[in-house]
């Protein structure tokens, strides 16, 4: 009787433990979008459009109230959000983007003469992960940190 009791007691743990596991994957997260202040929501937005070649999705209302969003893909955006206040930031907070052809896209940056760093800060140079990936970074207008990587 008591290693019955004992089987029991076990069994009806691990059901509660299964049951505690299953109440937090009933849900998960997903990334959706990222809200930046900037200093200047036209020079900003001219950026990000124009030299990122990321689409201006804001609505009329949103212009009204100070905010610029353009899509990031896949139903995830970047909201601008006008601000008077500095903005500070450093390397390591970075927006990371990916892209198929690095060498197209560093010249472009060039062309539109948009100093670009490996991750050491060498200027004009590529950075390789230890996973074999490319990368460079370099600011936006407000001095934001974006990364472009090849990524598959």
């Amino acid at each position: 009787m008591k290693n019955f009791i004992i089987l029991i007691a076990l069994t009806l743990g691990s059901s509660w433990s299964c049951l505690a596991q299953k109440d937090t994957s009933m849900w998960s997260l997903s990334f959706n979008h990222m809200a930046i202040p900037v200093r200047d929501l036209e020079k900003s937005l001219e950026f990000y459009t124009r030299i990122l070649k990321l689409k201006d999705i804001t609505g009329q209302d949103q212009i009204k109230a100070g905010l610029r969003w353009v899509s990031l893909g896949e139903g995830k955006e970047l909201h601008l959000l006008s601000t008077t206040e500095p903005v500070t930031v450093n390397k390591g907070v970075h927006l990371a983007l990916r892209t198929n052809d690095m060498t197209a896209f560093t010249k472009n940056l060039g062309i539109n003469e948009i100093k670009w760093y490996d991750w050491m800060m060498m200027p004009y140079r590529v950075s390789t992960r230890f996973d074999g990936v490319k990368q460079v970074y370099f600011q936006d207008p407000d001095g934001y940190w974006i990364e472009v990587n090849d990524a598959k």
